[in-house]
């Protein structure tokens, strides 16, 4: 089953990496430089200040820096989705409304948690995203990830598209996401603009087949990601499946080995980036985990490891 609506945002947005320094300062031409070459490397949008933004480091002001810079910057070669995400309906309404007002195409949003224990409710959780909606005119996207340890059901997530205006797209990350799609579609109908892949493609293929009309990938390989999902869009799933089953091993390696520093490491090893650290507190990838991924991203070729922009 597919959703009816015609998405104005469909293919591979992938995330952005932020790119700092040794000493943990934000490097903005490392910055530019990613961005440059991940439209080079075929995306159809980018998505920035993502948890594999590693968002949660980063102060306020710096979130307000890397929007407008990068915003800037691509100067609307693509269309750009920011996470706006916060615990506060109040803050997250202000941080849409600045991500629209400097050109965001689409805001994603988690549902409201702190920590592991601090929920909020079913009914506030749709006061929630009615208010920011209340708040913006361009398309919400509901990230639909562990991460918040919030249960979104496909009833109630409908139930929001339906009844919610701004409610249209969502990033199924939870574990059986394709049934959760599959179920999400059939409650929605039209009102499910965009079912969307999440989780750097590990589920891709099933999840196009449940219907998922877009992807939010690592940022490091969109040049191999593509083709599988336009393969699949054409009807041509034999050819996805195979392409799909070539870059496998490297969606496994940033899923389950190198995780939120895959796109960084990549981009380093590629000349793209100055710096692949995190900020600290959060571990730096190991040497062997990094050389095991550049051992298994070399036999695939990718652009990330010879762009010349």
């Amino acid at each position: 089953m597919t959703t009816t609506r015609t998405p104005r945002y469909r293919g591979i947005f992938p995330v952005v990496p932020t790119t700092f320094t040794e000493i943990g300062d934000l490097d903005l031409a490392s910055q530019k430089r990613a961005v440059d070459f991940m439209i080079d490397s075929g995306v159809d949008g980018l998505c920035i200040l993502a948890n594999f933004s590693e968002q949660f480091v980063l102060a306020d002001d710096e979130r307000e820096v890397l929007s407008r810079t990068i915003l800037e910057h691509v100067a609307g070669r693509v269309p750009v989705i920011v996470t706006t995400t916060h615990f506060s309906t109040r803050v997250c309404a202000e941080r849409s409304r600045r991500a629209q007002e400097m050109g965001a195409a689409m805001v994603m949003i988690m549902p409201p948690y702190h920590g592991a224990t601090i929920r909020a409710p079913e009914d506030q959780v749709v006061g929630f995203y009615q208010r920011i909606s209340d708040a913006i005119d361009i398309p919400i996207m509901i990230q639909d990830a562990p991460v918040s340890g919030t249960p979104l059901s496909a009833p109630l997530l409908a139930r929001m598209a339906r009844d919610i205006a701004q409610v249209s797209y969502f990033k199924i990350e939870t574990a059986g996401a394709a049934t959760k799609l599959r179920d999400l579609i059939a409650l929605g109908g039209e009102a499910i603009e965009g079912p969307w892949d999440g989780e750097e493609a590990i589920t891709l293929l099933p999840d196009l087949d449940a219907g998922a009309t877009g992807a939010m990938t690592g940022g490091g390989y969109a040049d191999g990601i593509r083709p599988i999902i336009e393969a699949h869009r054409a009807g041509r799933r034999d050819e996805a499946c195979r392409l799909y089953e070539r870059w496998l091993p490297l969606i496994n390696y940033e899923n389950r080995q190198g995780g939120i520093l895959t796109a960084k490491a990549l981009m380093k090893a590629g000349g793209i980036i100055a710096c692949e650290a995190p900020r600290h507190p959060f571990p730096a990838m190991r040497p062997e985990v990094r050389a095991g991924l550049l051992e298994t991203a070399r036999r695939l070729d990718p652009l990330v490891l010879r762009w010349l922009g």
